[in-house]
C-alpha cells in the first residue's frame, strides 16, 4: 500500500465525525425562552392577539430591545455605519409572516457620521396570518413561534449579539397583555401620504419634492430619512424649505452609491410636543445618476476605508490572474501545506522509475487542487449571494469544521506511525480497485492540499480574492482556479519534468522513517486547531474536542487487535466514544461568551463598526490588524512583527491607535469592512490618517514595511 493511499483514505473519517457531529449539534442548542438579557440590551419577544388564533386572522409578534443607556441598535437603513436588525422565523405550516414594522427611527450623530436607529425601548413588530392550513395539535392547541434574531448594539464600541426565542400561543382565547407596547409600536409607525413624492437630481444633489403632508405641519423642520442605504451624505448639512403645502429639500448625494433607485421610500418626521409623527411616500426619481467616484477620490476625501477596484477593466482581471497565479505558488511555501507537500515528495521518490504514473499523478493531483478550490469558491460565492457575510476561510470560522479537521489529522498522524493501516477496515475488492487506479489517491491528495491550505492567505492573494467578489461568477471563479492551479504548477512542473523529478531523492529505507516522522507535523497541525477551537468555543470545548480524540484513538487501537480481545475492547472504547459524544460533545460548538466590550490590553483594543471614524476623529492615527485564530500567516505576524519593540515604541511615539478585529467566528460586521477595503481573507494590515487614503500593507508583513508606513504620516 503506498503512502498516498495511506493518506488520502482518511477521507472516510469524515463521515465519521458527520455521525457524531449531528447530535452533538443538536444537543448544543440552548433551551430558548422568550428572553435574552445582555450587558447593553433586554429582549424580549412579544406576542399581541386580541382576536384569538384563528385562520383569517392576523396575530402580532414582536421583539422589544430595552437599551441600557447611551446605547442603540438600527434601524432598516443604519446610516454611515451599524446593521439592521434581524429576525429569521420558524414557524408552523400554515402561518406566515410579514416584514418588519419599522417604527419611527431618530438620527444618532457620530463624530463625523451620524446612523439611523434606536434608544431607550423599541419594539420591532411583525405581523403573522393565519391561513386555514394551521392545523394545531388536537392535545395541545397552541401556537409555537421560534425566532432567531440578531442585533447590533453601539454605544462608543459596538456588539454584535443574537437571541434565540420561543413563544406559545393558546390558539383557544385571546392575548393582549402586551396591548399598550403594540399600541405605542403600531402609533409610531409612518403613515403613507396619499401622493408620491419626486426626487430630482441635480450634479451630485437630490432636489426632494413632497406634497399631502398635513397642514399643520407646513413650516416645521422635518427629518428626514431614505429607506435606501448609501443614497445621501447620511451626516451632511442639508436645505429643506416650504413652497405653500409643498416641502421640498435639497440633500448632498453620497459619493459612494449602493445603487440607482428608479423609485425611493422617504420617510418624513415631525416633533409635535413630546410626540413624534411620521410619514412615508414613495418619491419617483428624475434624472440621470451620475457615473460614480473613483475609489482615489472618494479615499481622499472620506476617513474610512476604500472602494474595491472596479470591475469592468479587463486589466483589473488580468491583473488579479496573475496574482492568484503567484499567489498560489508562493501557497505552498505556507506551514499549512508542509505536511501534504512532505508526503508528495514521497510518493515521487516512490514512482520514479515509471514516468508515466508520476505524469497521470501530476495530472490528477493538479486536478483535485483545481476543482477544489472552484468548488470552495463557488460556495462562498452562493452563500454570499444568499446573503451570507463570507469571506476566505470562512470555513474554519465553524467549530464543527475545526473539530471535523482535527479528527482527520488525527486520524492520518495515528496511520503514518504505524498505529493502523487503512486496509484492515476497508473490504479487499476496493483496496483491489484503488490499487488500479493510483491517480484517485493523487486527486484526493490534491483535495487534502486545499483542506490544508485554507487557513492560509500568501502574498498577492488577496488582492485577487477581494477583486473576486466583485466580478461575475463565470470571472470570479476563473480566479479560484487560477489560484489552484498556481498551487499545482510546481507538482505539475516536476511530474512532466524529467530534469527536475531527477531532483528529488530516490526510493530507499528512509522512505519508512519519513512517513513515521511526517506523523508529528499532522499531530502538531492537531494541537493548532485545538488551539482554534479554544479561541471560538473556550477552554471546555478545546478539552472536550481532546477526550473525544483520545477515546477515537482508541477505538481505532483496539479495532486492529486479534483474536477475543478485538470484540472486547472494541466494544468497550466504542461505548466510551459514544458517551463522551454524548454528555460532552456539545461544548465543542458551544458559543464562547463574547467579552468584546471589555477585552483590550495597554495596547491593543477591539475594532467594532465606527471606531476607526472615532478615532481619526481625534486626529490619531489608526492601525487595524484583521486577523483570526485558525489564520497561520496572522499568528506568525503576530509573534514576529506586531511583537517588535522597535515597532510598538514607534507606534507609541506618533500615539497610533491600535485595533485588532477578530475574525475567528464568523462577524458580518467584519466581513463587510473587508470587502470595502477589496478584501475577503486574513490578514489584511491597514493604516489610517485623516484626509489620506488609506493603506493596505503586506499579507507578510515585515518591520521595515510598517515603519517606513508611519514615517510618510
Amino acid at each position: 500500500m503506498t503512502l498516498l493511499k495511506h493518506l488520502t483514505r482518511p477521507f472516510s473519517a469524515l463521515f465519521f465525525l458527520a455521525s457524531l457531529a449531528l447530535p452533538t449539534a443538536a444537543m448544543a442548542q440552548n433551551s430558548p425562552k422568550n428572553t435574552f438579557t445582555t450587558e447593553q440590551v433586554q429582549a424580549e419577544l412579544m406576542a399581541h392577539a386580541p382576536d384569538g388564533v384563528d385562520p383569517g386572522k392576523t396575530v402580532w409578534v414582536g421583539l422589544q430591545l430595552q437599551h441600557q443607556p447611551d446605547w442603540h441598535t438600527y434601524w432598516k437603513n443604519s446610516g454611515d455605519s451599524g446593521l439592521a436588525t434581524s429576525l429569521s422565523w420558524t414557524l408552523p405550516a400554515g402561518v406566515l409572516a410579514g416584514d418588519i414594522a419599522w417604527p419611527l427611527p431618530v438620527k444618532i450623530p457620530i463624530g463625523n457620521l451620524a446612523n439611523y436607529g434606536y434608544k431607550d425601548t423599541v419594539l420591532l413588530p411583525v405581523p403573522l396570518t393565519i391561513t386555514p392550513d394551521f392545523k394545531p395539535s388536537v392535545l395541545n392547541p397552541e401556537l409555537e413561534i421560534k425566532l432567531q434574531a440578531s442585533w447590533l448594539v453601539c454605544k462608543l464600541e459596538c456588539v454584535p449579539q443574537d437571541g434565540d426565542f420561543v413563544l406559545r400561543i393558546p390558539v383557544k382565547g385571546s392575548t393582549a397583555i402586551h396591548g399598550a407596547a403594540f399600541d405605542a409600536a403600531f402609533k409610531a409607525q409612518p403613515e403613507a401620504l396619499p401622493q408620491a413624492g419626486s426626487v430630482a437630481i441635480e450634479n451630485r444633489t437630490l432636489k426632494v419634492s413632497v406634497i399631502g403632508l398635513p397642514a399643520s405641519l407646513q413650516g416645521q423642520t422635518l427629518e428626514f430619512f431614505p429607506e435606501t442605504p448609501e443614497i445621501i451624505e447620511t451626516a451632511a448639512k442639508w436645505k429643506q424649505s416650504w413652497q405653500g403645502a409643498v416641502w421640498t429639500a435639497a440633500v448632498p448625494m453620497a459619493k459612494h452609491r449602493s445603487s440607482d433607485p428608479t423609485v425611493m421610500p422617504l420617510v418624513l418626521v415631525a416633533q409635535l410636543g413630546k410626540e413624534q409623527v411620521g410619514f412615508v411616500t414613495q418619491a419617483k426619481v428624475t434624472g440621470t445618476w451620475p457615473a460614480q467616484a473613483a475609489p482615489s477620490e472618494v479615499a481622499a476625501t472620506t476617513p474610512g476605508p476604500p472602494l474595491a477596484p472596479p470591475s469592468n477593466l479587463p486589466s483589473s482581471l488580468w491583473l488579479a490572474l496573475l496574482g492568484a497565479l503567484l499567489g498560489g505558488m508562493i501557497l505552498n511555501l505556507m506551514p499549512c501545506v508542509f505536511p501534504v507537500l512532505a508526503i508528495k515528495v514521497v510518493g515521487f521518490a516512490r514512482h520514479s522509475t515509471n514516468q508515466r504514473r508520476q505524469r497521470v499523478g501530476g495530472l490528477a493531483y493538479s486536478a483535485g487542487v483545481v476543482l477544489s478550490f472552484v468548488a470552495l469558491g463557488a460556495l462562498m460565492l452562493a452563500l454570499r449571494g444568499a446573503g451570507e457575510q463570507l469571506g476566505w476561510g470562512f470555513q474554519l470560522q465553524s467549530p464543527g469544521v475545526v473539530a471535523a479537521l482535527a479528527v482527520l489529522f488525527t486520524v492520518i498522524g495515528l496511520n503514518l506511525a504505524g498505529l493502523f493501516e487503512f486496509g484492515q477496515f476497508v473490504p479487499s475488492s476496493v483496496a483491489a480497485l484503488e490499487a488500479k487506479n493510483p491517480s484517485v489517491d493523487a486527486f484526493l491528495s490534491g483535495i487534502l492540499a486545499v483542506v490544508i491550505a485554507s487557513p492560509c492567505t500568501a502574498p498577492f492573494m488577496g488582492a485577487s480574492l477581494g477583486l473576486a467578489l466583485a466580478l461575475p461568477a463565470t470571472q470570479a471563479l476563473a480566479i479560484f482556479a487560477t489560484l489552484g492551479l498556481g498551487m499545482a504548477l510546481p507538482y505539475l512542473a516536476a511530474s512532466w519534468s524529467p530534469a527536475l523529478a531527477r531532483l528529488l531523492p530516490r526510493p530507499g529505507a528512509w522512505m519508512a522513517t519519513f512517513r513515521h516522522a511526517m506523523a508529528f507535523p499532522m499531530f502538531a497541525t492537531v494541537v493548532w486547531l485545538l488551539w482554534v477551537l479554544g479561541q471560538q468555543s473556550g477552554i471546555n470545548g478545546a478539552a472536550s474536542l481532546l477526550a473525544l480524540l483520545l477515546s477515537l484513538a482508541w477505538v481505532i487501537w483496539a479495532l486492529g487487535l486479534r483474536g477475543r480481545s478485538r470484540l472486547v475492547l472494541a466494544t468497550l472504547s466504542m461505548a466510551a466514544l459514544a458517551f463522551l459524544a454524548g454528555s460532552i460533545g456539545q461544548n465543542i460548538i458551544k458559543p464562547l461568551e463574547s467579552n468584546s466590550t471589555t477585552a483590550s490590553t495597554a495596547l491593543w483594543q477591539p475594532w467594532a463598526p465606527g471606531k476607526v471614524d472615532q478615532a481619526l476623529a481625534s486626529g490619531a492615527p489608526v492601525f487595524v490588524d484583521f486577523t483570526a485564530a485558525w489564520c497561520v500567516t496572522c499568528q506568525y505576524n503576530k509573534t514576529t512583527t506586531l511583537a517588535s519593540a522597535e515597532l510598538l515604541a514607534d507606534f507609541a511615539a506618533r500615539n497610533v491607535t491600535l485595533l485588532r478585529a477578530d475574525w475567528t467566528r464568523r462577524d458580518p460586521t467584519i466581513t463587510a469592512a473587508l470587502a470595502q477595503l477589496g478584501r475577503n481573507g486574513v490578514p489584511v494590515y491597514v493604516l489610517y490618517q485623516n484626509g489620506r487614503a488609506p493603506v493596505v500593507l503586506s499579507e507578510i508583513l515585515s518591520v521595515a514595511e510598517v515603519r517606513s508606513a508611519l514615517a510618510r504620516l
